[in-house]
This record gives structure tokens, sequence and C-alpha cells, in this order.
């Protein structure tokens, strides 16, 4: 068997990784300004989030959720704490995408409707609601396609309010930062207007913090910029460094039900202590500041160089718009500088580093970074 052709490769296979780090097999030192996507938050092999997964799993790495599991509310309550909603629900599933899913189907199963208004360049994930949600025709096959979703420029609170004049949409669903789009941040001022607009017509804001929540902001989560509270946050990404992972934080004014949602693996036993051990890295060691500071220094540095048409972003999630290819100057910075980065669009270089991050790797980055300029 072969695996199934759907990604273009680098001929690079980091094997092992340490902090802001990852390594290959022949000890070549790469600097690691992505985190796979985000997902590496605390770095890598970071030694508390190592132990708390191995002693879990020599205990009991999976059961199913026809029985009690104490690490869930032992999550459940430092989320709470740590994000400022503890008087919200949580329900724990596998994945982004699988998060959104389940933000989608309660907004419609609490209002009775079906349509939900999205933003120019959203991305919300690859499964059927999601990929629907997402602003790519190449990506959504005709089983995906429906006239339950429509899209309006993001910022643009005028059509935002025409729309759901219509009493038609059941959710609005947001990135707190756009990230495959390039790294646009909605206006705060749209986002309270946003949530003036959805309440006044009684519809569930849904605030997608996959790619920009657990302090990749600079906050713990981005719209906590602009002072609001959704009714519905999704996330995964960083919320266990790598382990598969999503959740949904429910507003008090939905009502669960017996079989409303479900899952099979969402919050197993392993899951859980990966996303504790997360939590307790990101508070004893100051990481949302950290990802504040070392962001703001970052994009101070970037904005002086000549050559670079634009920097987008909060905290550590950074757009640098540059002249020409940005996937060539990515090749170029991984092959001869050996740094990693990401890519949104045809020009944008983005920045995910892990939020523990120093100044002294921002330089070091920023080094390497201007030799190809």
């Amino acid at each position: 068997m072969k695996l199934f052709d759907v990604y273009s490769l680098y001929d690079i296979e980091p094997i092992s990784g340490r902090g802001n780090y990852v390594y290959t097999a022949d000890g070549t030192e790469y600097l690691d300004l992505y985190g796979g996507h985000a997902v590496i938050s605390v770095g890598h092999a970071h030694p508390h989030y190592v132990h708390a997964i191995a002693e879990q799993v020599e205990r009991l790495g999976f059961y199913s959720n026809s029985v009690e599991n104490s690490l869930q509310r032992t999550l459940a309550d430092h989320l709470g704490r740590i994000s400022g909603y503890d008087d919200y629900a949580l329900f724990l599933c596998n994945s982004g995408a699988e998060a959104n899913e389940n933000a989608l189907k309660l907004a419609s199963f609490h209002s009775g409707k079906s349509k939900v208004l999205c933003f120019s360049k959203a991305f919300h994930g690859r499964t059927s609601g999601a990929v629907a949600a997402t602003d790519n025709p190449s990506i959504q096959a005709p089983f995906n396609r429906t006239d339950n979703v429509e899209f309006v420029p993001l910022n643009d609170i005028a059509q935002v309010e025409q729309r759901l004049s219509s009493g038609e949409f059941c959710a609005v669903l947001i990135e707190g930062v756009q990230g495959v789009a390039g790294i646009h941040v909605p206006n705060d001022e749209f986002m309270r207007r946003l949530r003036e607009v959805t309440e006044r017509y009684d519809v569930s804001l849904i605030v997608d913090e996959i790619q920009s929540g657990y302090g990749r902001s600079g906050k713990f989560f981005a719209h906590q910029y602009s002072g609001i509270r959704p009714d519905i946050i999704t996330c995964a990404k960083g919320i266990a460094n790598g382990f598969p992972m999503g959740a949904v934080l429910i507003s008090p004014k939905y009502e669960p039900r017996k079989g409303m949602l479900g899952t099979t693996f969402g919050g197993n036993h392993l899951a859980c202590a990966a996303a504790i051990a997360v939590l307790e890295i990101i508070e004893r060691e100051g990481l949302v500041e950290n990802s504040h500071s070392v962001g703001e220094y970052l994009i101070a540095e970037l904005r002086k160089l000549p050559q670079i048409k634009e920097v987008r972003g909060r905290g550590l999630m950074i757009g640098i718009e540059i002249e020409g290819s940005a996937a060539e100057f990515r090749k170029r910075l991984l092959f001869e500088q050996h740094v990693f980065t990401g890519g949104a669009g045809a020009t944008t270089v983005r920045l995910l580093p892990a939020l523990t991050i120093s100044r002294k790797v921002a330089d070091l980055f920023l080094e390497r970074f201007k030799k190809l300029l």
C-alpha cells in the first residue's frame, strides 16, 4: 500500500525536537517558527508535558465516554479559570474541524434554523460543514456545497446586518484572526458591533479560535482584545501541543440533552492529560504574556525592514507580506537558513512559533530572515 498523494512535501524529516528547534536524523538543527500549523504551543518535548503523557498512558490510555472521566472535569475547571469562561460548558472532541461542526450543529439545534453567515477568505476546516463554511471552492466536493452558507467581506457590518435581518440565520462564524487567509485581524470595533447585531437578531456568534486561541494572539483568546463574549468558542491546534484534540466552549444559554453531541475519542484520558499539562505550562511560565511581548517585538522589528510590504498580526500570529513568491522565499529560508515558516497565499510568510520563544531566539530568526532579503 502507498500513501494517498495529497501533500506537497519538503525533502526533510524531523525526528526529534526540543523547545523551538527540530532535528533530522543526521543531527541538523532547524529553527521552528511555525510549530506545525500553530499546534506546538509549549515547545517540542517540554519535560512536564512528556511526563504527564507518559504517566497517564502507564495508568490508562483510553476508555469511552460511557463512564466517568475526572480528567475532563479537571481540564474544564482549569480552562474555564485561565480563559475567563468558567461559567461556560465544555465539549471535547478531536480536531478543529470537528469543533466547528459541533458548534454549527449546536447553533442550529438551538434556533431551529439552518443558515450560517461566514466571511470572505475564511478557513474553518475540511470536514463537511466546516469546509462549506470555508471560502475556498477548490477544496469543496459537490457533496459539501450548500445554500446554507453565505459569505460577506470581513469588517463589513452593514452587509452582516442586511443578511441577518432576513431572519434565516442560526449563526455567524468568524475567526479570531484569519490564519490561512494570511493573518487578517478583524477590527475590534467591528467585533463589538458584530456582537450587538447577533444579539439583536438572536443569532449565535461562534468565534473560531482554533489557530488564534490558547495565548497565540497575546491574550488567551484573540476576541478578548475587543472585550466581547461570544456564544460559542472553538479551540484545537495548541490545546494539547500535538496530541489530537478539539474543544467547544458553550454559553449557559444552550441547554444540553443526551445524545445531542457525541464522540468516541474526544476527551480521552491521554488527550486530557496532554491538555491539562499544556495549561499548567502556559500558566506557570507566563506564556500568554510572553506571546504578547515577544510578538510585539517581532512585529516591530519586521516593520523596520524596508523590503517588507506589510506586517500583520497579534502576538505570535504574524503575517509578513513580501515582494515576489512566498513559497520560494520560504524554501530558501528552510534549505539555506534552516528555518521553518508557513505560507498563506502567494506573497505571505506566516510565523506561528511556540509560545515559549525567547527574544534571543526571535533575534536569531530575524538575523537569518534578513540574510535573504
